[in-house]
């Protein structure tokens, strides 16, 4: 399968697409030795672009990494450090949205809920996951694990990654507001120990529905909004095209929000974005969400629930003042 490049990394999809013409003329030269030293060289080239793009990248630029279609998703996560993982289904009122996963399972030894926007990777997976915008029935499911969290004293861990929840006539209907609204008072109600992180796109109210939690991490060029770009754009100005101004207008990126306490942990990626390198990064946050566990594992219920209250009493007292 092709590479899939970004606009700002155009430069580099050339240098590696001649990297890849002379490979093959080697390989019809039988290995020349002056073809390899310039292959070397080119390749040594191409890795220093990655790494110096990805050093300096905007709020626009990230968005764009954040999307991009090769990222990890939740699903992968839970592959990667979710051992026996069952996943539970259904909100026991309406249905089951596809668009949040959820279940059981166990985080290096020790068992936990786990729960997560799934986008899904390719055509049938995202409409399957419905893109990652989730339903009611999908926040209703992720309040019954929580439930069940507490019911026997597991830890919760989520994986964040939506641009935000389905504006759809049917879910309006069904009560998405409430929905989502429920879903962030049962993070907050919870009794037990919880750590989100956002892995792509946090976007929105869909987003903080399962991100109200003990701790919150953030991958490097992931984003965090109160709105995505292109539909702040539209509110603010009526113009969509505006999207990349709103992007760096709104402070969205990692390193924006840990200025305001709104996330706890930047967990870096490698030079080219989490899709680089999607095994060293998902091992990368399972170190941070170990750690932030081990860090609460002491606190009881009623300590768990006043410091996630004084963590986001903080934030609209002095984060964005």
């Amino acid at each position: 399968m092709a590479a899939h490049y970004l606009d700002f990394e155009r430069p580099i999809a050339e240098l590696e697409a001649k990297i890849e013409e002379l490979s093959k003329l080697s390989d019809q030269a039988g290995g020349a030795n002056s073809f390899e030293i310039e292959i070397d060289a080119l390749r040594d080239r191409a890795t220093r672009m990655r790494r110096e793009a990805y050093a300096n990248l905007g709020g626009w630029q990230k968005v764009q990494v954040a999307r991009h279609p090769e990222r990890p998703h939740c699903v992968d996560y839970i592959a990667g450090l979710i051992d026996d993982f069952v996943e539970l289904r259904g909100d026991r009122k309406y249905g089951d949205d596809q668009a949040i996963v959820g279940g059981l399972g166990r985080f290096r030894g020790a068992p936990v809920v786990v729960l997560g926007n799934e986008r899904g990777h390719d055509t049938v997976t995202r409409i399957k996951h419905n893109f990652g915008a989730a339903r009611p029935e999908g926040y209703r499911k992720a309040v019954r694990l929580m439930d069940m969290a507490d019911q026997f004293g597991l830890p919760v861990i989520s994986f964040i990654d939506t641009a935000g929840a389905y504006p759809g006539i049917g879910a309006e209907e069904r009560g998405q507001a409430e929905a989502i609204a429920r879903s962030i008072e049962r993070c907050l109600t919870l009794g037990q120990p919880m750590v989100a992180t956002i892995t792509g796109e946090g976007g929105s109210g869909g987003a903080l529905a399962i991100a109200a939690a003990n701790k919150v991490l953030m991958l490097e060029h992931a984003i965090y909004s109160v709105a995505e770009p292109g539909a702040s754009a539209s509110i603010v100005f009526r113009d969509n095209d505006r999207a990349a101004f709103m992007a760096e207008a709104m402070k969205i990126t990692a390193q924006d929000l840990i200025g305001f306490s709104i996330i706890d942990l930047i967990i870096e990626e490698p030079a080219g974005g989490a899709h680089a390198d999607p095994k060293a990064v998902i091992a990368s946050v399972g170190d941070a969400i170990e750690t932030e566990l081990q860090g609460l594992a002491g606190l009881t219920p009623d300590a768990l629930r006043e410091q996630r209250a004084a963590r986001f009493y903080a934030i609209g007292r002095t984060g964005m003042a």
